[in-house]
């Protein structure tokens, strides 16, 4: 499965969902059908703009809209948001506020990388900014790196997280949110091999898979049931010629988002139907809003 073209047929697939749907929305919304009492038009319309919002591969990456923070004493500051250490795969970025004093707390918040930008950590930013010095590992789209910027594995990963560390100094609290907890528990432990002085002075494991044993599902029976060899070969593809990463060997969006729906596809599938039935008004057109599950997902995912 590791081939170009496969990839670009998977995006073609998407492209020509996300093209349906803004046809399906097009159509069932044309001027002429206003007076029309057919219920099947405004049901089209709301199919139409829940797939192609589902199937729509976000280009422009989010804005953090953090711009200020309430001081202490009432008074706004504004937040800027500088770049610490930049390398290729990923950056250290800080939550500057302006007018304000170092604090006494420093916070290094390891976003997730498969799946989202960090930039879904903002109300944890938000909360945390008023009291401590805000940092987060704002990781890049590997279908945008070139081949020539190296690999990325698992190690590499570790590693950023132990220059990250080292960066910030001792007295840094790391807490790490879901897929990179550990990982950051393994690069704090490598800290406290190599550069004991260097190590966090604490580190908190928010929803990670540590222990996968601890609880038995779907996914560590899957675990059990499929070799390394067999994931990489079923799973693993390269980016196709459209990037600037072509040739990069990643896990693609589509087969990371089918997998995620698999786990639960009679809630998806209720979710995905209730989005285009929910009426918005007084005979007005169906609400179109696309579950937060598959679009944050589907459009951040390489």
């Amino acid at each position: 499965m590791k081939y170009m073209a496969t990839y670009d047929l998977m995006e073609s697939a998407r492209n020509t969902q996300e093209w349906l749907g803004a046809s399906a929305r097009a159509f069932a919304s044309y001027p002429a059908f206003a007076l029309s009492m057919n219920p099947f038009l405004p049901v089209m319309a709301a199919w139409g703009e829940v797939t192609e919002r589902s199937y729509n591969r976000m280009v422009a990456k989010p804005d953090w809209g953090i711009r200020s923070i309430v001081g202490p004493n009432g008074q706004d500051h504004l937040v800027d948001v500088k770049t610490v250490v930049d390398k290729p795969f990923g950056d250290l970025i800080q939550f500057f506020v302006r007018r304000r004093k170092p604090m006494a707390r420093k916070v290094l918040l390891v976003a997730p990388m498969s799946g989202h930008y960090a930039t879904l950590l903002r109300s944890m930013v938000s909360s945390l900014l008023p009291d401590a010095d805000v940092f987060v590992t704002d990781w890049h789209n590997a279908r945008d790196i070139p081949v020539s910027a190296g690999k990325f594995d698992v190690e590499d990963y570790t590693l950023y997280l132990v220059d990250f560390m080292r960066a910030l100094g001792p007295d840094v609290h790391v807490i790490a949110i879901c897929q990179p907890a550990p990982l950051a528990l393994a690069a704090t432990a490598y800290l406290a091999g190599e550069h004991p002085d260097e190590q966090p002075r604490s580190l908190t494991l928010i929803g990670g898979p540590v222990d996968p044993d601890a609880a038995a599902t779907e996914v560590t029976d899957f675990g059990r049931r499929v070799t390394m060899g067999q994931l990489e070969h079923l799973a693993i593809q390269r980016v196709g010629f459209q990037h600037k990463g072509a040739g990069r060997l990643v896990y693609p969006g589509l087969l990371q988002l089918a997998g995620f729906v698999s786990m639960n596809a009679e809630r998806h599938s209720k979710a995905f139907s209730d989005q285009i039935m929910r009426p918005r008004g007084r005979g007005g057109p169906i609400t179109m809003r696309t579950t937060a599950s598959m679009t944050n997902i589907w459009r951040s995912w390489t």
